[in-house]
């Protein structure tokens, strides 16, 4: 073999590698990564909304130890608590040797993700057909909801209390539900509008019904069969679902994708496909040296308000009750803490690679994303991470050996959008993004890579350890 150009050896010294994609990665990982990811499309088909999201984490969390946290009993290093805010977000903490007097390390993670949510008051009747109005929630190209098979999840609160729960569809033998769409013979106007035109949030109503409860005369009577049905299953009138939270979403199961079974498509890997290694990583964790936690919140996908949202004082407060125990103030706890906000970034798409900056982009199987900002535009809306932070998180990834990749999200003034690191930042804690990159984003059915998954827990799993 003929020895190496000066120039080859300094571009191996100063030039950033080429990307290799999947065989970049040592045969181990790939085989761990396709045992973690088992597991992984567990959490993903039973956690459908936020509140199922919860449940399951929880449930896993005591399986490895987890109590309910208490404020007025004292913790040791080591002990392991969680909290749950209003049932839709749940923080997962690890004491550690030196509690919080350094801080705290923190892996925050959203568990909603963009679907079609039921109106105050969803049904109605029309031509015979029994039907339900709707409000969608978060991003979504409202075409690609049409004509597939729906499921219904979510809570009805009765006026005595009581709280039904109520998943319906997934399985084979249940029925589902599904918008309707135009047939092509008939759609020339709609064909002439854009794509935000052809199909409004007022034409999302599903279809839930075609009987009568009887053969009388009277009207509405394919909604009253629908909502006898409902009565004799959950005990709920009309009048509940103006206390309820009910939602639509796929209910196809999440499935391998490839000849190779390299991907995972499902629905919602945004943002469960960061939160599940994050708490993968926390329950993981044993005797870290500073306390961890890693919090899983709601309301990402329509701006982070609201008291189950990131902008809630809920972490803050818990943070702060860990900071009394050990005698700091919250304060100064905070200015010390350490965080990875676990979001997706945009996977590059060969299909539509004009919406990319290929050199600033993510890809499939490169690795766990790092996002130094995101935003939109002059990066407004975003935490800017800071050259420092970054540094040294460049040097935990690579001293642990874990790929790793940066990206943006599509090009300046095309691109953009927003994830929970601003609000942590606001709180005076370094912070930056960092987690998978994601195939149609928002889609009822997204595509992520195994490999990459597992980068993203031993990442959060190496900052907590």
């Amino acid at each position: 073999m003929s020895e190496k150009t000066k120039a080859q050896i300094l571009k191996e010294e100063l030039m950033m590698k080429e990307r290799k994609g999947a065989a970049d990665y040592k045969q181990e990982d790939l085989a761990k990564a396709d045992e973690f990811c088992v597991e992984y499309k567990k959490f993903l088909d039973f956690s459908r909304t936020e509140r199922e999201a919860v449940v399951y984490s929880v449930e896993l969390a005591k399986q490895y130890g987890f109590t309910e946290y208490d404020n007025t009993k004292t913790y040791k290093a080591g002990d392991k608590v969680y909290i749950v805010n209003r049932d839709k977000a749940v923080g997962f903490a690890v004491i550690g040797k030196n509690g919080t007097k350094n801080g705290v390390k923190l892996a925050i993670a959203h568990v909603d993700s963009p679907r079609i949510d039921l109106k105050p008051n969803p049904l109605y009747e029309d031509n015979n057909l029994a039907l339900f109005k709707t409000h969608y929630y978060g991003g979504i190209k409202k075409y690609q909801w049409t004509t597939i098979p729906l499921s219904l999840h979510g809570t009805v609160v009765k006026l005595d209390g009581t709280k039904v729960d109520i998943r319906l569809g997934d399985d084979e033998s249940e029925p589902c539900f599904c918008i309707t769409d135009l047939l092509p013979h008939l759609d020339r106007e709609q064909a002439t509008k854009t794509m935000n035109k052809a199909f409004t949030g007022e034409d999302l109503n599903i279809l839930v019904g075609s009987r009568p409860y009887s053969d009388d005369d009277d009207k509405g009577l394919v909604a009253l069969n629908v909502m006898s049905i409902l009565n004799e299953k959950y005990g709920i009138t009309e009048d509940d679902f103006l206390s309820s939270e009910l939602s639509f979403v796929p209910c196809y199961k999440t499935r391998d994708i490839g000849f190779d079974r390299s991907l995972i498509g499902g629905y919602g890997h945004d943002d469960r496909c960061c939160a599940y290694p994050a708490l993968m990583a926390a329950l993981n964790t044993e005797m870290p040296e500073s306390t961890v936690i890693t919090y899983l919140t709601d309301k990402e996908e329509t701006g982070s308000d609201g008291n189950t949202g990131m902008q809630s004082d809920f972490l803050r407060y818990f943070i702060y009750d860990l900071a009394k125990a050990d005698g700091e103030e919250g304060y100064h706890v905070l200015s010390k803490s350490k965080c990875l906000s676990a979001d997706v970034n945009a996977a590059f798409d060969p299909t539509f690679s004009s919406a990319y900056e290929p050199k600033n982009a993510s890809f499939l199987n490169e690795g766990v994303v790092i996002s130094k900002y995101t935003g939109h535009g002059g990066k407004y809306d975003t935490s800017d991470a800071s050259a420092e932070y970054m540094a040294e998180i460049r040097a935990m990834l690579e001293n642990g050996g874990i790929k790793w990749q940066i990206g943006e999200l599509g090009k300046v003034d095309i691109g953009g959008g927003g994830t929970i690191a601003k609000y942590v930042a606001n709180m005076n804690v370094d912070v930056v993004d960092l987690g998978v990159a994601v195939l149609c984003m928002h889609a009822p059915f997204e595509i992520i890579s195994k490999a990459d998954i597992y980068m993203a827990y031993k990442a959060f799993y190496a900052l907590f350890n």
